[in-house]
């Protein structure tokens, strides 16, 4: 008997391991990372993002550290300018007891991939 419960432990162990292995992840988690292209504008009150394509606004997280960081080495006169930035998100609902309550949806930032003072053509520079 009791070599038979190292034996039934070892195939517990091995099967969740293999089970584990096998996980793949629901189609929600797949497609919550995304890449988006569009308008950045900051300042001292508001992080906001504007998608070009659908025209959508969102509140701006910067879990990178480097979008805000990118943005200030432009060194513009004013706050709030625009540029145009690629980078890798997902987004979640803002917070409704932050000023990103003001926004229905937070894009949190964790890759910056392009940032460019000059907006390219395309539906951006209309």
């Amino acid at each position: 008997m009791k070599s038979l419960k190292p034996a039934i432990l070892l195939l517990f162990v091995t099967s969740v391991f293999f089970i584990s292995c096998n996980h793949k992840p629901a189609a929600g988690e797949k497609s919550k990372t995304r890449i988006i292209k569009g308008l950045y504008s900051y300042g001292p009150e508001i992080k906001s993002f504007t998608d070009c394509e659908e025209g959508r606004e969102y509140w701006v997280a910067d879990s990178a550290k480097t979008l805000e960081l990118a943005y200030s080495k432009f060194n513009f006169e004013k706050p709030y300018e625009p540029v145009y930035i690629e980078a890798e998100c997902h987004i979640i609902k803002s917070d409704s007891l932050m000023v990103s309550a003001d926004f229905d949806s937070t894009l949190v930032v964790t890759r910056l991939i392009k940032i460019l003072k000059t907006i390219p053509e395309g539906p951006c520079n209309q």
